[in-house]
């Protein structure tokens, strides 16, 4: 038949539980709700207090994202001590890298920030937050040393405010080291 197009018939559309949309979780119980923002609050105010007593500032905006997840989220891959002390420390030196072949500025932020991604996975130690922490060293050149130290210092206050909160609501943290 010249000029007549056949199409195959498609099959009925069968609805699979791999695509239907996700709902959002279920609401954390009141407790869990608590526990997370006093452990979140207690340990970005133990920040600001060891910044105030050695004049340097170690509350940084990634360092919050990091308790967020230890707090809100402590078994994610992603909150784990491994993730948060590594991954930091590898993205700082991943920014003080870049910052040495290419200067600060908002390009070599932008190189910090990836690279930093593929540092971490590199490493098994991925952690969202510390990308952010790449590009706060590209664009600010601070003293390696001091930046390095208290970065180090800050990661074991959120840590041990992870653990000692899941001691405290029974939660597991952390899911391994």
């Amino acid at each position: 038949m010249a000029g007549v197009t056949q199409t195959a018939e498609a099959p009925p559309a069968v609805a699979s539980p791999a695509r239907t949309p996700a709902s959002a979780p279920p609401r954390p119980r009141p407790r869990v709700v608590l526990a997370g923002t006093a452990l979140s609050t207690l340990a970005l105010l133990t920040l600001v207090a060891l910044g105030t007593a050695v004049h340097h500032p170690l509350l940084i905006p990634p360092l919050a994202a990091s308790m967020a997840l230890v707090a809100g989220a402590p078994d994610l891959p992603l909150s784990q001590p491994r993730s948060v002390v590594v991954g930091q420390l590898l993205s700082a030196l991943t920014g003080f890298a870049v910052l040495a072949v290419a200067g600060p500025g908002l390009w070599s932020a932008a190189v910090a920030g990836g690279l930093a991604l593929g540092a971490m996975m590199l490493a098994r130690t991925p952690h969202s937050p510390a990308a952010a922490t790449a590009v706060i060293v590209a664009l600010q050149d601070p003293p390696f040393w001091t930046f390095t130290g208290l970065l180090a210092l800050a990661c074991a206050v959120l840590v041990a405010t992870g653990v000692l909160g899941g001691r405290l609501t029974g939660r597991r943290y952390p899911v391994y080291w």
